[in-house]
């Protein structure tokens, strides 16, 4: 293209064209600007092949999701031969930082870790600033969590069937503590009722950690809490556990039974993933989906995420964005059963 330019402009200033003399410091000084946007232009790429790649998170530092990022950062970034830089970005249930990925360039720079709440939060949230499809290019599943009902040991039911008809006896007697509502695992309560069509009261906190210390120590019963805040309280007798969200039961857990074995089909895990603008280039989104995956799979992000009681994925854009719709739908259900409002 700028051949073509030169090209033209050389006829253009040519002493035998029309107007040539005349035209002669014209043409130095198209020549220049044309010089100075060719450097601007390769100074441009070679900025975006450089800079860090940033990968928001729209849930606050310490938490799960930023610890899948923190897992999952260094390896991409050993991947890409690129830093790899963590922002936290609170807010509206993640929406904050998924916005801020919605509107950025789609260079592959700018990068969102979300979570369960990128499906739940498209019908939880009445206006959401972005389509949580549309505006997006699913990269790959990170890993998903299953979460387990626990229960203070006072609860007068040792399992999931005396949990159903000790609810059904006594309709809103009977409580959960919710860390976040509108959060996965509030839904998973809400879920598991719709199921069994029992009437159980939420309690909500602002956080996991007040929630399961209420629980702890009795004041309210239930809750469904991530495997890795509850294990070691179940280690100890704690806690009691009563069902797995997962199909099938846990290595971890082989004693405690999944929801599914009293209500079949039921199936509620969390999951983590890494997200793009959209309108990235499908060489863009090659070369961050094969590190990616390159990076989940790698011994020491594996070891992190399982630490967190979860399972490394590591699935193609294709797979994920088909996931991502499916959930979208599935949880609409819940939500309208729900009557969950955002915060």
């Amino acid at each position: 293209m700028f051949q073509i330019f030169v090209n033209q402009f050389q006829a253009f200033t040519s002493p035998s064209s029309p107007g040539g003399k005349n035209n002669a410091f014209m043409g130095v000084c198209v020549r220049v600007s044309m010089f100075i946007l060719l450097s601007l232009g390769l100074a441009l790429g070679a900025h975006s092949e450089t800079s860090p790649v940033r990968i928001l998170v729209g849930a606050p530092a310490g938490g799960t999701t930023d610890t899948m990022a923190r897992a999952l950062a260094q390896a991409l970034g050993q991947a890409l031969s690129k830093t790899v830089l963590i922002e936290n970005k609170t807010g509206a249930g993640g929406n904050l930082a998924a916005e801020a990925v919605a509107r950025a360039e789609p260079d592959g720079n700018t990068l969102l870790m979300s979570f369960t709440s990128h499906a739940i939060n498209a019908s939880l949230y009445p206006r959401l600033p972005f389509d949580p499809v549309k505006d997006f290019t699913p990269i790959t599943m990170v890993s998903t969590s299953p979460s387990i009902l626990v229960a203070h040991p006072s609860l007068p039911a040792n399992n999931l069937s005396e949990l159903i008809a000790l609810a059904k006896k006594k309709p809103n007697q009977l409580n959960f503590a919710v860390g976040a509502m509108g959060s996965s695992l509030h839904l998973a309560g809400d879920a598991f009722k719709m199921k069994a069509g029992v009437d159980i009261v939420d309690i909500p906190y602002r956080g996991t950690a007040p929630a399961i210390q209420d629980v702890l120590a009795g004041q309210v019963q239930m809750m469904f809490a991530n495997i890795g805040n509850a294990k070691q309280y179940i280690a100890i007798g704690k806690l009691k556990p009563l069902a797995v969200t997962s199909l099938k039961r846990l290595p971890e857990f082989p004693e405690v039974p999944s929801i599914s074995e009293t209500l079949p089909g039921f199936e509620s895990n969390a999951w983590f993933g890494l997200f793009g603008p959209a309108k990235m280039s499908p060489e863009v989104l090659k070369r961050l989906s094969e590190a990616a995956i390159w990076a989940v799979q790698s011994p020491e992000v594996k070891k992190r995420i399982e630490a967190e009681g979860a399972s490394p994925v590591g699935n193609s854009p294709q797979e994920f964005a088909k996931f991502v719709q499916a959930d979208i739908v599935r949880w609409s259900e819940v939500v309208k059963f729900s009557g969950a409002k955002p915060e």
